[in-house]
């Protein structure tokens, strides 16, 4: 499960020209933890945390259960720890799982269509004096046709920053974790997509190999998921087993989100065909953090697992036995002529004799 989000940090960089042309780069950098979020950098330093209320106190992040047309109020405090007075931007984004297996959110570039869009700060921007706080209030209004599930997003600060020396605008973002979960049918469902299993022998003909099992977990219902793995390797009708051991978690899926898996095999036999079996057992985690095992779900695929060395030496064996066999029949062949051609001389002889004068 995601730890909350505390920080995200941006980089626009713009390259200078005296033409005053200017090209526009972003990388965002994404850090997790616990606790209140700190962005610091030089005489730049501010923190965020969530307000207490009837929600709670010294809460980690944001989550609610709000029904359809439903909507919650709650608030962000943020602390400028800086000399100098802070003009922060605040607003709320969608929420991703990245290859790396951490939440981010969209920046503000990109469109949002569910807690980014449903949320509102209750200002587009916030002012703070150095070592004072603001509350910032927000708002999340859920559509009357939401479909029910779970959305992850976020509510941020930022601040846009030139750097001169480096000729970059440094875009700092700060923000904390919204869960929200949308009342109604709850459809918890995992899936295993295209399973291949692939087999690397070794040359002594009679030792085991490596397998290498590779598929897709798809999140294909409504509700966040992770999820324990197990991976297995077998020859026919089930023989000569060999299991992957342990498996990471994947990360907390969210809805329609896909993660590739790669899983080594080692000790598998090369019994011609092996069967991958991969069992995946979703686990959902409520409100109050419990985490409940649902059905497991069980895929097998097939794959080819040839011991090449041996095939070439019964190859080998098999052509030695072939040109035996050929030499021999063609030895009995050679054997027969030269019988064949004593007989017709000796025949040939007795004829002569017998057509020979007497005296």
């Amino acid at each position: 499960m995601h730890a909350p989000l505390t920080r995200w940090k941006t980089r626009t960089a713009t390259l200078l020209r005296t033409t005053a042309l200017s090209l526009l780069a972003a990388v965002a950098a994404v850090g997790v933890g616990a606790g209140p979020a700190v962005a610091a950098d030089g005489n730049v330093a501010w923190t965020v945390r969530t307000a207490s209320n009837s929600y709670g106190a010294a809460r980690s992040s944001y989550s609610y259960n709000v029904n359809p047309g439903g909507m919650v109020e709650d608030a962000m405090v943020v602390a400028n720890r800086g000399p100098a007075p802070l003009n922060l931007s605040v607003y709320a984004a969608d929420g991703f799982t990245t290859d790396a297996g951490q939440l981010d959110l969209l920046t503000k570039d990109k469109k949002s269509v569910a807690i980014g869009a449903w949320a509102h700060p209750g200002a587009g921007n916030v002012v703070i004096q150095p070592g004072k706080t603001a509350q910032v209030p927000f708002k999340i209004t859920v559509p009357d046709n939401a479909t029910p599930g779970d959305y992850v997003g976020g509510i941020l600060t930022s601040l846009t920053q030139p750097d001169q020396a480096q000729g970059i605008n440094v875009d700092r973002r700060l923000g904390i974790r919204i869960k929200l979960r949308v009342g109604g049918e709850l459809k918890p469902s995992l899936a295993i997509e295209d399973l291949k299993v692939k087999y690397d022998g070794t040359f002594n003909p009679f030792s085991k190999g490596d397998a290498t099992v590779t598929y897709k977990i798809h999140n294909i219902g409504n509700a966040a998921l992770s999820g324990q793995q197990a991976v297995s390797v077998s020859g026919p009708f089930g023989s000569l087993r060999a299991e992957a051991g342990e498996i990471g978690a994947p990360p907390e899926l969210l809805p329609g989100e896909s993660w590739n898996v790669t899983v080594p095999v080692h000790g598998a036999a090369p019994a011609v065909r092996l069967a991958a079996t991969a069992t995946l057992t979703p686990l959902l985690t409520d409100a109050s953090g419990s985490t409940t095992s649902l059905e497991p779900v069980r895929v097998t695929a097939h794959g080819w697992a040839i011991p090449w060395t041996l095939l070439l030496l019964l190859v080998v064996l098999a052509a030695v036995v072939t040109g035996a066999v050929l030499l021999r029949r063609r030895n009995r062949v050679q054997r027969k002529l030269r019988e064949d051609a004593r007989v017709r001389e000796a025949v040939d002889q007795a004829l002569r004799d017998q057509e020979a004068p007497t005296s």
